[in-house]
């Protein structure tokens, strides 16, 4: 059985043919979260995902694969995107822009090859981008640079009409639904799977400790909480990347549903016998857990791995990022953005000079025991103690005799 599982391992493994052809096995998915659950290292991931934000670009990093292949164009030139830059600083080749045809042509677990700027299965060209290099990167980020006004034009557009849409809400908290759980007078930690997310969890362990704040999820985010050694109190999103593990920790899960009332995650969190609750409201599901908290009597709201600044905002991919810029606005008396708190401080001493200073310490108190009456004192009436207690063990023991 051993010895099967390790060839079946090895006649999935990439390999390398001449002029740096990958051939691996293809891992098929349109949206690249749901792919990184599944893809493994040495395998090429065929994406079809426009403008790679640096997210998604760090997820597939994590995974190791062999290539990347997408069918839309990584930089479309609306914004100066970070993804592709990512894949290539970490050695990941890319074939760009190949065409959408690519994701009926590959199917998920067939082995394909990576020549040059063509995709191939069985020998077959099915494919053909653009091979990115770091030149063509440089440009592409260069020309998305000059066109980022006309995106900011389409930014402020996008404000007025959802405050136009949502003004009952945002002002007066019309639509907020009742919840069980109690976050009057607390503080939240709202926690998302964006940027430094992980590293920012570590550095508020202290503040987690110390103030037990209400912990809430953002989709994938309570798998961060969990993944942290801590338990999420709520769960709020359109659950498309949350775990079902998360979803059975015992938080109470709030869906994020359309305007219309209609929720692509409400189905499956019922089916896994959770009985949710139901928020119908425009904007991201990370507006809506810091309009919860806020409606809900919290004191503070600490955010980590929001989206802050307006390439961010882009990078999210979606017009609707407008309603974070004013869902901000709304809570910004009590929101705190933890975000980039682990490179903003770092702990100056090490483990290794802390147990340094322990162990002189153990070493300085042992010098005075030993030069000083009272410490010889101190030392002659432990000894005595010791052999007395050892004599009595000793006794104890079966193989010893009267």
């Amino acid at each position: 059985m051993v010895r099967r599982r390790r060839g079946r391992a090895a006649a999935q493994s990439p390999e390398t043919g001449a002029a740096g052809a990958v051939r691996a096995t293809a891992r098929v998915d349109r949206r690249t979260k749901r792919l990184t659950k599944r893809l493994r290292p040495g395998e090429v991931a065929v994406i079809d995902h426009l403008d790679l934000d640096r997210v998604s670009a760090e997820a597939l990093v994590a995974c190791a694969p062999a290539a990347v292949v997408n069918a839309a164009a990584s930089t479309s030139g609306r914004y100066p995107n970070l993804g592709p830059e990512i894949l290539l600083a970490a050695g990941v080749p890319v074939l760009d822009a190949v065409g959408e045809d690519v994701m009926a042509a590959v199917r998920e677990g067939q082995r394909v090859e990576l020549a040059g700027d063509a995709l191939s299965v069985d020998g077959r060209v099915v494919a053909r981008g653009r091979r990115l290099s770091a030149e063509l990167v440089a440009a592409d980020m260069e020309a998305a640079r000059a066109g980022l006004s006309l995106q900011l034009e389409a930014f402020a557009a996008n404000t007025m009409e959802y405050l136009r849409r949502e003004r009952d809400l945002l002002l007066d908290g019309v639509g907020v639904p009742d919840i069980a759980t109690d976050l009057e007078g607390r503080h939240v930690l709202v926690v998302v799977r964006g940027y430094h997310y992980k590293e920012d969890l570590v550095t508020l362990r202290p503040y987690v400790r110390e103030y037990r704040p209400v912990l809430i999820g953002v989709d994938g985010g309570a798998d961060a909480i969990l993944e942290a050694g801590w338990k999420p109190d709520m769960i709020v999103g359109d659950m498309d990347s949350v775990s079902d593990a998360a979803l059975r920790s015992g938080a109470e899960v709030v869906v994020h549903a359309y305007r219309d009332g209609r929720a692509p995650g409400l189905d499956r969190v019922r089916q896994l016998g959770i009985d949710p609750v139901v928020f119908p409201a425009t904007g991201t599901s990370e507006d809506v857990a810091m309009l919860l908290a806020d409606d809900k009597g919290a004191t503070l709201i600490a955010a980590v791995g929001t989206h802050v600044t307006l390439v961010e905002f882009l990078d999210k991919g979606r017009a609707g990022m407008a309603s974070t810029f004013l869902t901000r606005l709304r809570v910004g008396g009590k929101l705190v953005d933890a975000k980039g708190v682990s490179r903003l401080y770092r702990s100056r001493v090490s483990d290794a000079q802390v147990l340094v200073l322990v162990l002189a310490g153990v070493l300085a108190l042992a010098a005075a025991l030993l030069v000083t009456p009272t410490g010889q004192a101190i030392l002659a009436v432990t000894g005595a103690r010791l052999e007395t207690w050892w004599a009595a063990f000793v006794s104890w023991l079966p193989w010893t005799g009267p």
